[in-house]
């Protein structure tokens, strides 16, 4: 599932939304500053963050995947760290596999919305901070256009087939362990 879209300059909506307090504190400092937020902006491509780095030679996740491990249970999971791959998401997907998902790497940590635009399966949203805490879970129905704005700001978020977080008893408090390859290992 894809972040939800800003407002563009004509009103549409592109894929990732920040709250709009940003916005007002900027015109309080000056309308030359208030450009540089214009709604429509995206986060960057973001490089691989500080996440535990695994040998090439070591087992681990394919490339362009991480394992994001809570207690016992792993999820094997498609990074989306660009604005491309952020936006494109599980859009499209006939089906998830249990233990798989897809997490959502961003730069700084905001209060963003997702949605569930062209989204053909259920999914549960774990968003977590730069510590990899879980400070909110969504679930979210297939196909659901609305955006939905986290209530706290997160850097990450992890995207599992629905009712997966509860099954394996991942609750908001609860802290990740994210491990991947070095790039091009």
């Amino acid at each position: 599932m894809p972040p939800a879209p800003p407002a563009g300059p004509a009103g549409i909506r592109g894929r990732l939304r920040r709250r709009p307090l940003l916005v007002l504190a900027l015109a309080v400092v000056g309308p030359g500053v208030a450009c540089a937020a214009a709604p429509g902006t995206f986060d960057p491509a973001v490089p691989v963050p500080p996440f535990a780095t695994l040998a090439a030679d070591a087992p681990g996740p394919p490339q362009e995947h991480a394992w994001v491990i809570f207690g016992a249970d792993t999820v094997v999971a498609e990074v989306a760290s660009t604005p491309q791959a952020r936006e494109q998401g599980l859009m499209f997907r006939e089906s998830l596999a249990d233990d798989t998902g897809m997490l959502f790497v961003f730069a700084e940590p905001a209060i963003r919305g997702f949605w569930m635009r062209n989204t053909y399966v259920d999914l549960d949203i774990a968003f977590m901070d730069a510590a990899y805490r879980v400070t909110e879970i969504h679930q979210r129905e297939a196909m659901d256009a609305e955006a939905r704005d986290s209530t706290e700001p997160f850097m990450y978020a992890l995207e599992v087939p629905r009712g997966w977080l509860e099954a394996h008893g991942v609750e908001v408090g609860d802290t990740a362990r994210i491990e991947m390859r070095r790039l091009g290992g």
